[in-house]
């Protein structure tokens, strides 16, 4: 894991000041290579060779290619001897053999890259730069491109640095409004790109060019149930084996639920002494730390059943004002979502003892965890949730507006915020151009498929990169941790594609087949659980008097006067206060706002 930067001219400072503004990305190395045409930095967390012969930038055994890489290639030992009689090997690290792919099958060889990355390698014979980003989209990779000007880094907070213009995207604030996050291509500032996950971006005499360089295949399945049990089984635990690949500490996330848990597990049967780490929180009221702390306690059950040495940590109140809008703030994507502040005091929590860390992301987009999927299977068999049903379903009040047919329509009912919840918050001067849900068509090519089934599709490429890896990744690496998501190893999503509807989703069962695979080795009270989901108990936040006065503060047109024109802060406010009395639940238009504010003042955005 690292932080890489980079552009097309010659400039050392620039790329030393990028350098330091990434620097907790890599605490362990810094370096830069500067020649006409390109300026390449990187700051490393050493993991894999920790010598420092592994460091980046690294130039290949013939001195033509440059390489800076953030990230972790897991089959990489696979392909080193594939490669090692064409290749003469300095290092062990998994970066010498990115050069190593790309010597020698060129950018077709990124395809056999089984990891999460982002890297750019320079072509001083061709005068060329090659940026990859990995298939899923684990690693970010931002660009700006201007007036001939290519800037590339890890963090938008590093493009900033070269004096580009901070200027908001104005046509996107209904959109994040509505979906709390910015979908890829695009970023919250104009000319500054996200690259799509499994793309190419090149840049060579003056031209620019973004391509995929991946496609998804789906793995060939038994058709024998049990035969695909375990086969599931083989595929999750080889992939959490692969991703234990690490010359530094490695633990585990543990929230409590089946995802993470079933890494622990899969973690058990390769390593003897495992350190599980949970969060909790500690709230005024009895009933609310029960509420939001049931997954603290069941990963604590969890981590006694498998025998890791389990940590925990409780935030407090205090803890949350102190870091309120520092963790807000160190999301330069534009990310509304309040598990931000416990994330990355999480991270901060575990770096003592733990550099990498494994966590259940992309298991409910893979195998059908969430209640949105269900409630589509049933709009597919009746077009409608059937009266004796109803009961069954915990969304009635959504699922009875769903008889639309499969298309950007069914994402747009389950994920945005409601139309009018959003247009009154913004000021009556306020328009946008364009209509918000043109940004998720393009996931919607094949409308023969189920809903839930397109569902899951449109989770697995818009909301996991864009909001749930990219928050992931920017939190983690406040406090230079590595986290690892081997439930979005390459194999394991291939077989997820060769999965059925009815392998993941019924009417009366999610992630079916994924439990069923688990169940002899998972603990039985885990069975009996409600899916709870990883919240953070942010409208209890809102009702304590001291963040209270913080939030009245940023949720003001003095807290930052370029945004002070863009909403009604009488509606915003009178929201505020009817939460805080309880009348009315409001989190989630309120914390979009807070995110934004703290955002556009930490990143000096103008309109």
């Amino acid at each position: 894991m690292c932080g890489i930067n980079g552009f097309n001219w010659l400039d050392k400072d620039l790329i030393e000041r990028m350098n330091t503004k990434t620097h907790h990305r890599g605490p362990d190395a810094t370096g830069s290579f500067v020649e006409d045409g390109i300026s390449m930095g990187n700051n490393r967390l050493a993991i894999i060779d920790l010598s420092a012969e592994a460091n980046q930038p690294m130039t290949d055994n013939s001195n033509r290619y440059v390489v800076v890489f953030n990230g972790e290639i897991y089959n990489f030992i696979e392909l080193k001897a594939e490669l090692v009689d064409t290749y003469n090997f300095k290092t062990q690290s998994d970066t010498e053999v990115i050069l190593a792919v790309y010597k020698t099958w060129g950018r077709g060889g990124f395809s056999k890259l089984n990891g999460m990355y982002a890297f750019a390698i320079w072509d001083k014979q061709e005068n060329e730069l090659i940026i990859a980003r990995d298939p899923v989209g684990v690693k970010p990779l931002f660009y700006y491109y201007d007036n001939n000007k290519c800037i590339f880094s890890s963090e938008i907070k590093g493009i900033l640095e070269a004096d580009v213009p901070r200027i908001f995207r104005r046509d996107m604030l209904t959109t994040y409004l509505k979906v709390l996050y910015v979908p890829e291509p695009y970023t919250p500032f104009e000319n500054i790109w996200k690259l799509p996950p499994g793309h190419t971006l090149s840049w060579k005499a003056g031209k620019l060019e973004v391509l995929p360089f991946f496609k998804w295949n789906a793995t060939a399945l038994p058709k024998e149930k049990n035969e695909k049990k375990a086969l599931l089984k083989k595929t999750v635990e080889e992939a959490v084996e692969r991703q234990l690949v690490s010359d530094r500490p490695v633990g585990v996330y543990l929230s409590g639920g089946f995802d993470s848990s079933i890494i622990l597990s899969s973690m058990s049967k390769v390593h003897e002494k495992i350190n599980s780490y949970s969060v909790g929180f500690d709230l005024p009221e009895k009933l609310d730390e029960e509420k939001f702390n049931a997954d603290f306690e069941l990963a604590r059950k969890t981590a006694e059943f498998f025998g890791s040495t389990h940590h925990e940590l409780k935030i407090s109140l205090k803890d949350v004002l102190d870091n309120f809008e520092l963790a807000i703030g160190s999301c330069d994507a534009l990310i509304s979502n309040p598990t931000a502040i416990p994330m990355m005091l999480l991270a901060r929590f575990v770096k003592p003892e733990s550099t990498v860390v494994l966590s259940g992301e992309g298991g409910d987009e893979l195998f059908g965890g969430y209640e949105r999927y269900r409630i589509a299977r049933f709009m597919d068999v009746y077009g409608h949730v059937p009266n004796f049903l109803q009961k069954a379903c915990s969304s009635m009040a959504l699922a009875q507006k769903l008889g639309t047919k499969a298309d950007v329509s069914l994402y747009e009912r389950f994920m945005f915020q409601k139309e009018m919840e959003v247009t009154l918050l913004l000021s009556k001067s306020f328009t946008s151009s364009k209509p918000d849900r043109q940004y998720f068509e393009k996931y919607f090519d094949h409308t023969e498929n189920p809903r839930a089934t397109q569902m899951m599709e449109v989770d697995f490429r818009s909301w996991l990169p864009d909001q749930a890896l990219t928050l992931a990744d920017q939190m983690s690496m406040t406090a230079s941790v590595e986290q690892r998501v081997p439930l979005l190893d390459l194999k394991v999503v291939e077989f997820s594609r060769g999965l059925s509807q009815s392998d993941k989703v019924t009417f009366f069962d999610k992630k079916k087949l994924f439990k069923e695979a688990f169940r002899e080795d998972l603990p039985e009270f885990l069975f009996s659980q409600p899916k709870r989901g990883w919240t953070a108990p942010g409208a209890k936040w809102l009702r304590d008097e001291h963040i209270l006065a913080l939030v009245k503060e940023i949720l003001s047109p003095g807290y930052y006067e370029p945004t002070a024109e863009l909403f009604d802060w009488e509606e915003v406010n009178k929201r505020l206060l009817d939460h805080v009395e309880k009348k009315s639940y409001h989190l989630t238009s309120l914390w979009a706002i807070i995110t934004f504010q703290v955002w556009a003042k930490t990143y000096q955005a103008t309109l």
